[in-house]
């Protein structure tokens, strides 16, 4: 191993374990010291050179988080972006030892007592062998991924290091991906003036993010040219209350939303594959009925949102689809309802079972509730700063305003109110610019010279298979953004969206570590690709980049 390689394995491994041992849960006061401490640290390190610039960006007004910023000048305009993310789920699943959870030499030694003392499960079970090896590390946020991060910071000291480097490199660590990206929402679209102050070019991007990897590490260790996207479709369904002893009088909200669920759950219509990659079936994340209390009157509304991943399909062909098999099911349901009703000898009305169902969308019950009411914008306005206030999940604040909105709209059930009820997360892949055309060109080039320059194979991937802030730094559609912004309810007053543009628009790849079980306690990163292996890697990108 040469020098330079020797060193940036060794900074890759200190900063690492450094940065594992601050703590900084999402949404914590830990995650809100983190940035400000890792500020301090970088302007204390020596080895980012006296040319080295750091400062800090705000997550948002009053948020108390910060992004964190390393700048170091070389030649030329062309800059690269090496960036992830800082905070990490909870430590409280590692119960009696959540005092190790980011101290990761003594935890390993206590998971490997323990482990020794029993394992049950498969995942234990190829835990304790993967720790007898000597080749994984554990810690809560080691993996997931604060070891991608370590390995930026050893790119950037080795840059800082060359006489005379060609090109830029900027460092940026975000919080609050595993909530709702507010960092990289935030920062996004402040790269083009930070861009403009420092007379650079912004060309490429590294994501540094954690992949997981159950077998040999050969999908683990891999460059991924793209992200998935992640839409949260929702479902206000309205039905016709009626006593629980009549029900032929009305129609059953809840009962509607079950034949909805049933008919989403792994839609193959939803399912969004890519050249070499399978789609991920949508799923049900939540549903609900609207009563506040328990009587024997049918529930008159019900609610429910999907998870619904894809590879580059547009929000609105989503949304399209997903209207689709709601009303699908709905008519499903409601035929088989009348054949129920129409084989009972009950004398009541049975003329709520071939009610036409309706179906709208949340623009469109909104345009007729201010018809009805030209003033309502203030209530509304009022409604949504209560609701961005409250703490509830955004799902269940859209569910509230669209209830309030439908109220308003004085429209009838049986209906279907489509939506979306979360922050959007939008594909990336590379587009056909020059820069983007170049930065796939070097990673592929990188990736098949692997074997003989690293030893083992790196592959390359059309998409990064887990969320993440790419979908706001990378080369997104912004138009896609149009109609999920007119179908979230509480866009304007929750998503903390910035005016001036959310998305960076750099061709960006997703090259991190690889390890097991993240977001588990026994969560633990592969060392030999993580420090020694992976810091080359993204040097060698990075240089191919800059060389241009």
């Amino acid at each position: 191993m040469s020098n330079h390689q020797h060193d940036m394995a060794a900074t890759a491994r200190a900063w690492a374990l450094r940065l594992t041992r601050q703590p900084s849960v999402n949404g914590t006061d830990d995650e809100a010291a983190f940035g400000p401490w890792l500020a301090k640290a970088l302007s204390d390190d020596k080895a980012f050179g006296p040319q080295a610039d750091i400062w800090t960006i705000p997550a948002g007004p009053g948020d108390g988080r910060h992004c964190v910023a390393l700048f170091i000048p070389g030649n030329g305009r062309r800059t690269v972006l090496l960036t992830g993310h800082f905070d990490t789920v909870t430590i409280d699943d590692y119960a009696d030892l959540r005092s190790l959870a980011t101290d990761p030499d003594r935890l390993l030694q206590a998971l490997k007592d323990r482990l020794a003392a029993k394992a049950d499960t498969a995942a234990e079970l190829r835990a304790m062998v993967d720790f007898a090896t000597g080749d994984y590390l554990p810690g809560r946020g080691l993996l997931d991924m604060k070891a991608g991060l370590a390995a930026g910071l050893a790119v950037m000291a080795h840059f800082a290091s060359l006489p005379d480097p060609t090109g830029n490199l900027l460092f940026l660590a975000v919080p609050d991906e595993e909530n709702a990206s507010a960092g990289a929402r935030r920062a996004a679209p402040a790269l083009a003036a930070v861009a403009a102050a420092r007379a650079i070019d912004l060309v490429a991007a590294i994501n540094l993010d954690a992949i997981a990897d159950d077998g040999d590490g050969s999908a683990g260790r891999a460059i991924a040219t793209g992200t998935v996207g992640k839409l949260l479709p929702t479902a206000y369904v309205v039905g016709v209350p009626t006593h629980g002893g009549f029900p032929f009088n009305g129609i059953n909200a809840a009962t509607l939303i079950a034949a909805i669920a049933a008919r989403l759950e792994w839609a193959t219509e939803l399912t969004d594959d890519s050249a070499d990659q399978p789609g991920t079936p949508p799923s049900l994340l939540s549903l609900r009925d609207g009563k506040s209390g328990y009587d024997v009157t049918t529930p008159a509304t019900a609610f429910a949102c999907w998870n619904v991943l894809s590879h580059g399909r547009d929000p609105e062909d989503v949304l399209d689809t997903f209207d689709r098999l709601c009303m699908e099911a709905a008519k499903g349901c409601l035929a088989d309802l009348a054949r129920r009703a129409g084989k009972s000898r009950l004398p009541e009305s049975r003329a709520a079972a071939t009610a036409p169902i309706r179906q709208y969308r949340y623009d469109d019950i909104l345009a007729a509730a201010t018809a009805q009411s030209p003033d309502l914008a203030k209530a509304l306005d009022a409604l949504g700063a209560e609701l961005a206030a409250s703490g509830l999940p955004l799902p269940e604040q859209c569910r509230r305003m669209t209830e309030r909105v439908w109220q308003e709209s004085r429209l009838s059930g049986p209906a279907i109110v489509s939506g979306f009820g979360s922050i959007p997360y939008l594909s990336t892949r590379l587009s056909s610019t020059p820069n983007a055309r170049q930065l796939d060109a070097v990673v592929r080039a990188v990736a098949t010279a692997s074997p003989e320059r690293y030893g083992v194979q790196v592959a390359c991937t059309d998409y990064f298979a887990g969320i993440s802030d790419m979908s706001f730094f990378g080369e997104a559609s912004e138009a896609a953004l149009d109609i999920v912004g007119r179908n979230t309810p509480v866009w304007k007053h929750a998503m903390d969206w910035p005016e001036d543009g959310a998305l960076g628009l750099i061709p960006i790849v997703n090259a991190g570590p690889w390890g097991r079980d993240y977001h588990t306690p026994l969560e633990r990163l592969h060392c030999g690709y993580a420090f020694d292996l992976l810091p080359r890697l993204l040097a060698d990108i990075v240089h191919g980049v800059l060389a241009t």
